[in-house]
């Protein structure tokens, strides 16, 4: 069977929308599922339950699989430091492709850096620059997007555009293939450079009472060529679907 995580691309979905959800509430729980459509060739796609624990307090704040401490806090702007996991990996021993099983792992990592949040009339601005802190790809991610939120009653819709830009040795990490791995599995040898991931994505949220509450997120993201052209890869885009209930005290 297939076990490949969900990628960098999914991990930013649930953290932007669990991030919006505990801006107003301090403390959140609940229970939700993750979709991720696999980029590796023979890779499933999967579906993975997980917790959503969101505390917002003056200083510092965890949004699941994000914590952070505030730089700069107030209603329209806040700079933090944050720390984030990646579950992004490849395992050989998990896939059916002859070839792919050759090559070497691709470990998951814990990520380092900046957030910043700016709220207007006119939208939301959210960003992430995060690099990589265990020394497994030795990369970076640049996280950019624009939402604007539309509220009829209990139900809200936020649609959003953005961008995920992945460093040269961030790619590389997780899609290139080195000369050793080529002689071994007889793929083409491939040096990824970096790349802009372009997504669009959508939350509808229900508040059924004060306490609990519904959401429903998607994003569709555009592969970049060099993520795309790699040997370990067939497709050109990913979904990745969230769904989850949430209790807020």
């Amino acid at each position: 069977m297939n076990h490949f995580k969900f990628s960098a691309l999914a991990v930013l979905l649930p953290l932007g929308f669990s991030a919006a959800m505990a801006q107003a509430n301090p403390l959140t729980v609940g229970a939700s599922v993750i979709y991720s459509q696999s980029p590796y060739k023979s890779g499933q796609d999967r579906y993975y339950p997980f917790p959503i624990i969101n505390y917002d307090g003056d200083s510092f704040y965890l949004h699941s699989l994000q914590a952070g401490y505030y730089l700069w806090k107030d209603p329209q702007d806040q700079l933090s430091l944050t720390v984030l996991g990646s579950p992004q990996n490849f395992d050989p021993d998990d896939t059916s492709d002859k070839q792919l099983k050759s090559l070497d792992k691709r470990h998951m990592t814990m990520m380092g850096g900046l957030a910043y949040r700016h709220v207007a009339d006119w939208g939301i601005i959210r960003t992430v620059l995060a690099a990589d802190m265990l020394d497994n790809s030795d990369g970076y991610i640049w996280d950019l997007a624009w939402l604007y939120r539309f509220q009829f009653g209990q139900f809200s819709l936020t649609p959003g555009i953005g961008a995920l830009y992945s460093s040269e040795n961030q790619n590389d990490y997780y899609y290139g293939v080195s000369k050793s791995e080529s002689r071994r599995s007889g793929l083409s040898s491939y040096d990824a450079d970096d790349s802009w991931n372009p997504y669009l994505e959508l939350t509808a949220a229900w508040a059924i009472n004060q306490q609990w509450n519904a959401t429903f997120s998607g994003r569709y993201t555009r592969l970049g060529s060099e993520v795309k052209d790699s040997p370990m890869v067939d497709n050109d885009s990913q979904v990745t679907i969230w769904t989850g209930i949430s209790y807020t005290f």
